[in-house]
């Protein structure tokens, strides 16, 4: 359209002229305007056509990514479908969870059931404790400091004394367990 109406300008102008050298310079410089114009009419054609491929290619992108997109909806089905799992999963490993414990406390109760028979079974052979003292030791002695590794009966040879009555004058009802730095009266003894 440019182009006709150029090529119709050049004309006209030709007819007002006539037929002097300026007129040909003139129609020669019209016509390279009318090339220069015409050549840039096919860039720019050229690039409409390329925009509008890219165009077209973005639309298509655009649809495309559309359709990969999730909605709200699929997104809340999605996660109470995963809870839905989760809690299925956790139920089941509580289960686990509970029979093993329960396996290991069955285990717990059994060892503990043991050693409480077999404390029983010892107390049972273990002497009996006195608890019933005499008066009859001697009132005048000493004090003696039990030192480490010390008994009863070694006590009784290191002083003199007879055993019964140094139990008896200590209200000592179980002679193991005589403890180090306590101080024992010991009737009659010979230091």
């Amino acid at each position: 359209m440019w182009i006709r109406f150029s090529l119709i300008l050049i004309l006209t102008a030709v007819a007002a002229f006539g037929q002097g050298n300026t007129l040909q310079y003139e129609l020669a410089n019209m016509r390279e305007d009318v090339r220069g114009l015409v050549q840039r009419v096919g860039e720019l054609n050229l690039r409409v056509e390329q925009l509008e491929r890219e165009n077209e290619s973005l639309r298509s992108g655009a649809s495309s990514a559309a359709e990969s997109f999730a909605t709200v909806t699929q997104l809340n089905d999605a996660v109470a479908d995963l809870n839905r799992i989760i809690k299925a999963s956790s139920s089941s490993s509580r289960s686990e969870v509970l029979q093993q414990v329960n396996s290991k406390l069955g285990a717990l109760a059994k060892q503990t059931n043991a050693a409480i028979e077999s404390l029983a079974k010892g107390m049972a052979q273990r002497p009996t404790v006195q608890t019933k003292f005499a008066d009859d030791f001697s009132q005048e002695g000493t004090s003696y400091t039990v030192q480490k590794g010390d008994t009863i009966s070694s006590i009784a040879q290191k002083t003199g004394a007879r055993t019964q009555d140094i139990l008896n004058a200590n209200r000592i009802a179980d002679p193991t367990k005589l403890q180090v730095g306590q101080t024992l009266f010991i009737p009659s003894a010979k230091l």
